[in-house]
């Protein structure tokens, strides 16, 4: 923890400072605002807890995504100025709210931006803007996710406030799922907060972080299974209900509360799977139906399209073509969307390209939100389409798996796994390694898992290594004649282990399978 960034190297720190111990003194009313997703609660969360122990005056506030939209809302401010407020905290959101912190002004509300996003020609004029992604800021690390740049304050006010710095650590099982959901690189400070906020779960975890574990049998989380369990629980409260109980959760502080909040959530998650499996169901048809398949892109609406699934259509829709893909639903008089990329394509880039047929957007490389008319919809599609067919990269356009090592079963030791999990955590820009193997058989106790077969679950041994290691290949099912054959085959896996019923044991995570001939190839 010693080797993070001084926080004031971040241009406007001292002034983001200074704004708030001026509302100290002057017991003005603070708002923390952000976003609805996990990157935005976990910072709320992490903000509201901490001022609130040393101080009473001070609210949370998330806006509605159905009725207000990502972001800061002129709704959000009017709800501020209703109630008084003096400073607005924004998290996770802001870089480009220029005209709402402009209107905020005119109330008398200070704004203190606290964003990761790139911003716009022009900075909203708030009393302090903190983004690492400034063209004017020296920061030394740019890839913190919202709740990273949230924590950061909160290690400048401890700083300058003389609080010592070592209960900060207890805030790190917020920025770790964070981290862990926002896909940013863990490298640099994120590689830090994350190890280190992954012990905080492991060990020592919030009330409401626990509730939302409590149901896993996993001895130890890693950042995978935080992606895989805790973050989709944590969105699902704004994708499904509102975001405001995510942050009820994570602030709470009563165990039994926490966990009758926690069961509520895990209810609007699986309502959000039911939804998330209709539509894109509906996607693909519309898909197949308008003959699109040979396209660049994927670009589908439906105005019935539930606004809090769209993001996650997208990406199942990706696993199907493999192109940078917008799914679209009906808000108001607006139609909204959600973009995803694909590894090697820059897709705010090409909205960027088509933003005179936009309303607003903003996200990132990979994954961003946009809103426009209705009647402009028909040719951003056609623009869109063209922009990426003009300039996406030819290796972009097939998944590739990148193996970084051939090994034979028999490495695979549980010494060998302990060297390998000091590599971690993993997770964008530092991912997973992944090894091949060959001459592979299964011992016959091979099959399809999964409530439509869609998974594979093998028992593999290799030449005259009789040894079995277990392997799990998610939506692989399709592989599965190969295995039937009883010919040998190769592989491609990440390595993990596996805890059942109190027994651990090394596990290869399949990520593809290829029959080879009589020589291995």
């Amino acid at each position: 923890l010693d080797q993070l960034h001084d926080p004031f190297l971040m241009k406007d720190m001292h002034l983001a400072v200074e704004r708030l111990e001026r509302a100290f003194e002057k017991k003005e009313n603070i708002l923390v605002y952000g976003d609805y997703d996990v990157d935005g609660t976990t910072a709320v969360s992490l903000l509201y807890s901490f001022i609130r122990s040393f101080y009473d005056n001070v609210a949370t506030y998330i806006p509605d995504r159905y009725k207000e939209g990502y972001g800061i809302s002129f709704e959000g401010i009017d709800f501020a100025s209703d109630n008084d407020i003096d400073l607005i905290i924004a998290l996770d959101c802001g870089i480009k709210a220029v005209d709402k912190v402009a209107y905020a002004g005119e109330k008398g509300i200070d704004f203190i931006i606290c964003d990761h996003h790139r911003p716009g020609k022009d900075l909203p004029k708030a009393a302090a803007v903190l983004d690492p992604k400034r063209s004017d800021c020296d920061y030394p690390y740019k890839e913190l996710c919202g709740c990273g740049i949230g924590f950061k304050l909160i290690q400048a006010l401890s700083q300058k406030m003389k609080m010592g710095g070592i209960h900060l650590e207890s805030y790190l099982d917020l920025v770790a799922a964070a981290i862990a959901a926002d896909i940013v690189p863990i490298t640099g400070e994120n590689r830090i907060l994350a190890f280190y906020g992954l012990r905080v779960i492991n060990q020592g975890p919030r009330p409401g972080i626990k509730a939302l574990i409590g149901h896993m049998k996993k001895e130890s989380l890693n950042i995978t299974d935080v992606v895989f369990t805790i973050a989709p629980r944590i969105n699902a409260a704004g994708r499904m209900r509102h975001g405001q109980f995510a942050v009820d959760l994570l602030t709470e502080e009563d165990p039994q509360r926490a966990a009758e909040i926690a069961s509520q959530i895990d209810l609007h998650n699986t309502e959000r799977k039911v939804l998330d499996k209709s539509i894109t169901e509906e996607a693909l048809s519309q898909i197949a139906d308008n003959d699109e398949t040979q396209n660049f892109t994927t670009v589908v609406y439906n105005e019935k399209w539930h606004k809090g699934v769209i993001g996650i259509v997208a990406s199942r829709l990706i696993e199907k073509f493999y192109r940078p893909t917008l799914v679209f639903t009906k808000s108001g008089s607006k139609m909204t969307g959600s973009a995803r990329s694909v590894r090697g394509f820059d897709v705010y880039g090409a909205l960027d390209q088509c933003s005179d047929l936009i309303d607003q957007f903003g996200g990132h490389k990979y994954a961003a939100g946009l809103t426009l008319d209705p009647e402009n919809y028909k040719a951003f599609k056609q623009r869109f389409e063209e922009v990426v067919r003009s300039s996406i990269p030819e290796e972009a356009r097939t998944p590739r798996i990148r193996v970084d090592s051939k090994v034979e079963l028999s490495d695979l030791t549980p010494k060998f796994y302990r060297v390998l999990e000091q590599f971690g955590p993993f997770g964008p820009s530092n991912m997973k390694p992944v090894f091949a193997a060959s001459g592979l058989r299964d011992n016959g106790f091979g099959k399809k898992v999964g409530q439509e077969g869609e998974h594979l679950k093998l028992s593999l041994i290799c030449g005259r290594d009789f040894s079995t290691f277990d392997a799990i290949g998610f939506n692989l099912g399709d592989k599965y004649p190969l295995i039937e054959s009883g010919n040998p085959f190769s592989a491609v896996f990440t390595l993990e282990s596996n805890t059942w019923n109190g027994m651990t044991r090394l596990q290869l995570n399949l990520k593809d399978l290829n029959s080879e001939d009589a020589s291995g190839r």
